[in-house]
């Protein structure tokens, strides 16, 4: 094979590169951000005495981990505007996706946090004069955090991979960078190869540092 990456220099990734890494790693922020918040509250449901509470959350996190995610994706690019009468565009549909469909997964990571406290935890909270909700603010929620800290960690890094799913609404992600950077050259191989490299190195770092994450986790322990 005649591979040539000369083409790929400085301007290249200024120009195409990093407009793309940069929405890449705002999704994946955005989406662990809302879905934390969003999938706490749904685990904390899943967990209620109150059937009104544990079955709608049971069956949104069934449904969301059933579904192809490219298929809600394009659900939700083609479904709301037509809903709403306007189309909302790539960019946001895709935060609406990431955020609903990552939602269900950290629930579920959070779940397990909460059900590793002990329930003396909790008996504890109420002794003290505590409610239920400070309680898990104040005692159960930051030692569920700590526990899952490494697990969240890592369904992160699947999410950054994830973000690459965007082109199939035509989202200017890092991988639809490299996807123009190979249209423009004509060199679709090398770019290819580059951005499976660049993908290598950002997620591989990342994995290094969950890996020290979780030892200092231990250490608290």
């Amino acid at each position: 094979m005649n591979l040539d990456f000369s083409f790929f220099t400085l301007n290249i990734i200024s120009n195409f590169i990093i407009k793309g890494l940069l929405f890449s790693i705002k999704l994946t922020l955005v989406t662990l951000v809302c879905g934390l918040i969003i999938g706490t509250m749904i685990a904390m449901m899943r967990l209620s005495k109150f059937k009104i509470l544990n079955y709608p959350a049971l069956g949104y996190v069934v449904l969301i981990r059933s579904l192809p995610f490219v298929m809600v994706i394009l659900w939700v690019f083609i479904l709301i505007p037509l809903v709403i009468g306007k189309s909302i565009g790539s960019e946001n549909s895709a935060y609406i996706t990431y955020i609903v469909f990552e939602s269900a997964f950290y629930s579920e990571i959070m779940r397990s946090g909460i059900q590793s406290v002990k329930k003396e935890q909790m008996q504890a909270g109420y002794a003290v004069g505590l409610t239920y909700f400070q309680s898990m603010r104040y005692i159960i929620l930051p030692q569920a955090f700590r526990n899952m800290l490494p697990v969240i960690l890592t369904q992160t890094i699947v999410l950054f991979q994830d973000t690459s799913l965007v082109y199939a609404i035509g989202a200017y992600d890092l991988l639809k960078g490299f996807e123009i950077v190979s249209k423009n050259f004509n060199r679709p191989v090398e770019a290819y190869l580059i951005a499976a490299v660049v993908y290598f190195i950002i997620c591989f770092s990342l994995s290094y540092g969950v890996k020290l994450t979780q030892r200092k986790v231990q250490i608290a322990k």
